[in-house]
């Protein structure tokens, strides 16, 4: 079985999206290894574990810099040797890997721009100059939704948009009554629903502004809270933190919402992105409300999959107009007729088709 190695700047088991549902698919063909960004440590090594059908690697630096990128390199030829690895692909997620595996030889060089990593908050500074390397080392270059494609499309001879994609029977099963999770059940309804990372990306001032227009609605908050402080998110009595949740878990919450948001800011950090919440709150055949990222105003807004909302007057108004419906069976079969084509097992095959003609030529 041949080897892939991806290199990426998030950590398996922080949140189980893209990179999670691509490679495990491609471990049914490959034996991949995922490493992660390199750590601090009391000592130069790495771990392994094996979750979900991928290798896990953990690498352990006594501090991290230009001059540890040797080190990190040395490990990595060390985990090669281990596994007798002989040929690979070479799959990024982020350009900052370049620094340790300049001496890699792979057969085939795989770049999924999945973000605009240079606009998020804490971007380091070379990021935009190894993006210019890995576009030139790439054989290959997926991005993760239509926006970013047409902003990278001049810089590369074969790169191919592959927007979010769905497990739709995970979060059908939403569609099904289940009982509400403990830390859920004591909230009163309305209930109006957000998982994911809740970052740079996340509009506070929204939530803050809604919330205070409308004390009897209740605002669930699902996901880790990272690169911002927890004081600078609102406090309220209808405002509910619940902390991270795991994969399996998110269709038993999203089945007990009445509406479910994408609370996402117009900002740097967000011109780019293509929300896979949008068409997994679709697929829980739950109604949405969006500020208007591109990605979700084209196609979902225009096809009239998602309410588009751009400040708080716009979110209350469409926030009452989807409470006061009855009868949501004509939205729910566009829903179903959107998604029909829509799955991480398309994405795969479509990827995996591309990566065999390159072994062919």
């Amino acid at each position: 079985m041949q080897h892939l190695l991806c290199f990426s700047h998030l950590s398996w088991n922080f949140v189980f999206q893209r990179p999670q549902h691509l490679l495990t698919r491609f471990a049914k063909i490959y034996q991949v290894l995922y490493f992660e960004e390199p750590k601090i440590g009391e000592s130069h090594h790495y771990t392994v574990d094996f979750q979900d059908g991928v290798y896990i690697v953990q690498l352990f630096v006594t501090r991290h810099d230009e001059e540890t990128n040797a080190e990190i390199a040395k490990l990595i030829k060390s985990v090669i040797k281990e596994y007798e690895i002989q040929s690979y692909i070479s799959w990024y997620y982020t350009p900052m890997a370049l620094d340790f595996t300049y001496e890699l030889s792979p057969e085939l060089v795989i770049y999924d721009s999945m973000d605009e990593l240079s606009a998020f908050k804490f971007a380091p500074p070379r990021l935009l100059a190894l993006e210019d390397e890995l576009f030139q080392m790439a054989d290959i270059v997926f991005t993760g939704g239509q926006t970013l494609y047409q902003a990278k499309k001049h810089r590369h001879h074969n790169i191919h948009a592959f927007p979010s994609s769905i497990d739709k029977d995970h979060f059908g099963a939403a569609r099904l009554f289940q009982d509400s999770p403990k830390d859920q059940e004591h909230i009163p309804y309305p209930r109006l629903g957000f998982f994911g990372v809740v970052d740079e990306r996340f509009d506070v001032q929204l939530l803050r502004d809604v919330a205070g227009e409308r004390p009897n609605w209740n605002f669930i908050i699902i996901g880790p809270v990272v690169k911002i402080s927890h004081e600078d998110l609102p406090q309220a009595p209808n405002i509910h933190y619940l902390g991270s949740k795991q994969y399996s878990e998110l269709p038993a919450y999203i089945s007990q919402w009445d509406i479910s948001l994408i609370m996402f800011a117009l900002n740097e950090s967000t011109k780019f992105i293509s929300p896979t919440k949008t068409p997994e709150y679709l697929a829980a055949g739950k109604p949405v409300i969006s500020t208007p990222i591109t990605d979700v105003v084209e196609p979902y807004g225009s096809k009239g999959l998602v309410h588009i909302v751009d400040d708080c007057t716009s979110f209350v108004l469409a926030a009452e107009e989807i409470l006061k419906e009855n009868n949501r069976e004509e939205w729910l079969s566009n829903v179903d007729n959107f998604l029909k084509d829509n799955s991480w097992d398309h994405t795969f095959s479509k990827m995996n088709n591309l990566i065999s003609e390159l072994y062919a030529k």
